[in-house]
């Protein structure tokens, strides 16, 4: 397992990052996502950390906070050997300041989830998206706050568009608050939207990329056609989500089953091989519900993609060109100085 710098920080992280969405969720919306019980979460987590991922990636909301239990419960005494990232936003209650990115929802809700985990910190704390009525002001002291009294190690953000980005980072360097160090977000081989605007703020200010649905909600296992259908049981068939260019998606899945072949390895490890071929790209989130899940999405960074697969993978799957990027590149090509060789 290779690790990284998560962000500017001197924070250690496996490229690949266990996320526990698949836990609990006996009921309602989180049902067609998983129903793990505690026995089955407590060997994938064993599995985990034995093939070397310290990073484990849950969230409040996932299935009502029972994901936050059952990965406390699992980690035990080895608690101390993961990255444990977990995020505030969501509903968690019927109350009227019972979600969102407020003052007094981020205080008891960092509470509620160290009190689930079975924790006295959390390592990297993040917002599970955009508050449109909190100040980012009001949530950024509040985190730092946390970060001072030893309950949060790092912050992080997710599902964020390029500016509010920056508008965080420049709320927090004026007034001396403790910064996001990373941004978790949706990134696949067949959706490529943020790297028309968020790739080069992340580049541009070094923070770390956590790629959630790294395989599309499913639809880059390989397993689906054309049609949307796939295998009984897929979370896909029940849970159409991401939204995609199908189009496009398969497009990719075409030239990704070629590729595999050749390797004879899965798809959806040439999927997976893809982002972590991407520069920008600190971990991939992986998620299983089975031990051969798990094991062959571990089996991804020893797939090898060669100049010319990604090259074929960037054609496939390209993004249509968009003003002003178009405009940008276009500039930029009498940008550098002539030289002898290219007259």
């Amino acid at each position: 397992m290779k690790y990284k710098q998560l962000g500017r920080t001197g924070l250690l992280v496996s490229e690949l990052c266990f996320g526990t969405m698949t836990f609990g969720g006996g009921q309602g919306f989180w049902r067609a996502i998983g129903q793990l019980p505690q026995k089955a979460a407590d060997d994938l987590i064993a599995r985990v950390l034995d093939a070397g991922i310290n990073f484990i990636d849950t969230a409040d909301i996932y299935s009502e906070g029972d994901s936050e239990r059952i990965l406390g419960k699992a980690l035990g005494k080895r608690r101390k050997d993961v990255v444990l990232a977990t995020k505030v936003f969501g509903r968690m209650g019927p109350g009227p300041n019972q979600v969102g990115l407020s003052r007094r929802h981020i205080l008891q809700a960092v509470e509620d989830s160290l009190e689930r985990l079975g924790t006295d910190y959390i390592d990297l704390y993040q917002i599970h998206g955009f508050d449109a009525l909190t100040p980012m002001e009001e949530s950024l002291r509040a985190l730092d706050d946390l970060v001072h009294a030893g309950k949060v190690r790092y912050i992080g953000c997710s599902n964020l568009a390029a500016w509010q980005v920056m508008k965080s980072l420049w709320i927090s360097d004026k007034h001396n608050l403790h910064r996001f160090e990373c941004l978790q977000a949706y990134y696949s081989v067949a959706g490529r939207d943020l790297e028309r605007d968020v790739v080069p703020v992340l580049q541009d200010q070094n923070l770390g990329l956590m790629v959630w649905s790294p395989l599309a909600g499913g639809l880059l296992s390989g397993k689906f056609d054309r049609d949307g259908k796939g295998p009984d049981g897929a979370r896909r068939v029940d849970f159409d989500f991401p939204p995609v260019d199908r189009e496009r998606a398969f497009n990719a899945v075409d030239v990704m089953r070629e590729i595999a072949e050749d390797k004879q390895v899965a798809v959806a490890q040439i999927a997976l091989s893809w982002l972590l071929h991407q520069p920008v790209v600190t971990s991939v989130i992986i998620g299983a519900k089975t031990a051969e899940q798990l094991a062959e999405n571990i089996a991804a960074p020893e797939v090898d993609l060669s100049v010319h697969d990604l090259a074929r993978l960037k054609e496939v799957s390209e993004l249509p060109a968009e003003y002003p990027g178009w405009m940008i590149a276009r500039q930029f090509e009498n940008r550098l100085p002539i030289t002898p060789s290219d007259t």
